[in-house]
């Protein structure tokens, strides 16, 4: 039975809270168990290409599908969509964590995967129903601080479980959560009227066909030197195929006398397909900064993890506690007046990283750009979302949140392998011969004396990236306007209501 837009829909969303914080938590606390993971599960081979596999499988699972997991929202309800996807996540977390081979936990993690997919349109797309215009970016709001307290929760929660109870404990401190999150979903969030749709199955294959090649190709480039994968396949022609493939795609999708499975007339809204050039460079510009940056506190720096995490608290801070508000502000001005200064805080706090990156500098003044790329922060996620959905008709709001989501991941795909390769180009050009030697001693604690400095400086080099990304975000984001939906509303109506209320 599906019921109109709910009276009061806070209590539906803390309950999907719940598990999008579990789902963006594991993403984080993953990495910080990597190296327990391979000395107990692999530890024969001297390379970590087997064990970056627990991460790409998961990735690539999660990016393939979120285009149909969209339309699933809208053909069988974003509730019952959601709820799947979050039984088979905690499911998969129980697989993970009995796992005793590395080949069964990369299986599990794909899985999860699976499950994260069919989660993360739906909570987008529940807040665009049941959520008036006036107080949508609120609740956007409150989605983006939930992402930004979930990037401090996850380091440090990383470490402490896998100091205390190994690295088992990541995964099955998931099962709680989601069963907690799936009972309080259950009851709390509503059944919403679904929207039939006839399926694209030409339009499936192709798109997971060309997601798959671009994903897998971007993901294995720097392991296999962008050169040959095998035989006559090599990382290029695997990601040239793929943009071919997609290509065909949006051909596909633009002669099907079906119902699309990507409607091409949403990226007729100014808002929602500027929206989705600004997110896939943010994507690409936060997921490149994190890895020089911790690579240059743990071993240029010699932090232990936790040191590490504990300086990208004021990020995580300022982000949490000002994105509700940026959220709200954002009903009654142009999108614009938010997101401009903040993605230039956030570029600015990278920058800032970028120059302080030597051996000498005081490692608490680091907590000062942490806090500007906080401060950016709460005026990016929430309100970029918010712009991109606000003015859609709701029976397309799963499309378009799948859409975004492809997007995100894409950005951040594209940032991953591009800082990967980036990283080593630099290494070798500041270390020399030395480049190998150092690489080799990853993780191992603080670098010799004498490679601290070249070392830093290819990080800090690396850094630019994400600078560069968020710059073209910027200039993205320029051509933004003030949405329909808000800009015709009497300023009273425009008074949003509190979280929670």
């Amino acid at each position: 039975m599906t019921q109109a837009r709910p009276t009061n829909p806070w209590p539906g969303l803390w309950a999907l809270i719940i598990g999008f914080f579990m789902l963006l938590v594991d993403t984080t606390i993953v990495s910080v168990a990597n190296p327990a993971i391979k000395a107990a599960l692999d530890p024969a081979t001297t390379n970590l290409d087997n064990v970056v596999w627990v991460t790409s499988a998961y990735l690539l699972t999660f990016s393939v599908p979120l285009l149909i997991a969209g339309r699933l929202g809208d053909a069988f309800g974003p509730k019952r969509v959601y709820l799947t996807g979050l039984a088979v996540f905690t499911l998969a977390s129980l697989g993970c964590g009995l796992s005793t081979t590395l080949g069964m936990l990369v299986a599990m993690r794909a899985v999860q995967g699976l499950g994260a997919a069919l989660m993360s349109p739906q909570s987008m797309a529940l807040i665009a129903r049941t959520f008036e215009p006036r107080n949508r970016g609120a609740a956007m709001g409150l989605w983006g601080a939930t992402a930004g307290v979930a990037t401090l929760v996850g380091p440090l929660a990383g470490g402490f479980l896998v100091d205390a109870f190994g690295w088992q404990a990541i995964f099955y401190v998931n099962l709680p959560v989601g069963v907690i999150g799936f009972v309080l979903a259950a009851m709390l969030v509503p059944r919403l009227e679904t929207h039939p749709h006839k399926f694209d199955v030409a339009g499936i294959v192709i798109s997971a066909v060309g997601l798959f090649l671009l994903v897998f190709g971007l993901q294995e480039g720097e392991k296999y030197d962008w050169g040959v994968i095998w035989g006559p396949i090599s990382v290029w022609s695997l990601i040239i195929a793929g943009v071919v493939v997609l290509a065909l795609f949006v051909w596909q999708q633009s002669r099907t006398r079906a119902e699309a499975l990507v409607p091409l007339e949403l990226f007729r809204d100014r808002n929602f397909s500027t929206s989705n050039v600004a997110i896939a460079a943010i994507g690409c510009s936060i997921t490149a900064m994190s890895l020089p940056m911790m690579f240059f506190f743990q071993l240029a720096r010699g932090l232990t993890p936790t040191q590490a995490a504990l300086l990208t608290v004021p990020t995580a801070v300022l982000s949490g506690v000002l994105s509700p508000l940026a959220g709200m502000l954002l009903v009654r001005v142009d999108p614009r007046v938010l997101l401009v200064p903040s993605l230039l805080l956030v570029g600015g706090g990278q920058f800032w990283y970028a120059a302080m990156m030597n051996g000498t500098t005081d490692v608490l003044m680091f907590l000062w750009p942490a806090a500007l790329i906080g401060l950016g922060s709460a005026g990016m996620w929430g309100p970029l979302a918010t712009t991109a959905t606000l003015d859609l008709p709701p029976r397309q709001a799963g499309a378009a949140s799948g859409i975004y989501n492809t997007t995100r991941t894409i950005g951040s795909v594209l940032g991953s392998a591009g800082i990967a390769a980036l990283m080593q180009a630099r290494l070798e050009a500041n270390l020399g011969g030395a480049a190998s030697g150092s690489a080799s001693g990853l993780g191992t604690g603080q670098l010799p004396a004498a490679i601290v400095e070249p070392f830093s400086s290819a990080m800090a080099q690396s850094m630019l990236l994400s600078v560069a990304a968020m710059a073209v975000g910027l200039v993205v984001a320029l051509f933004l306007r003030r949405s329909k939906a808000t800009s015709s509303m009497p300023r009273r109506a425009a008074e949003p209501e509190r979280p929670g209320v």
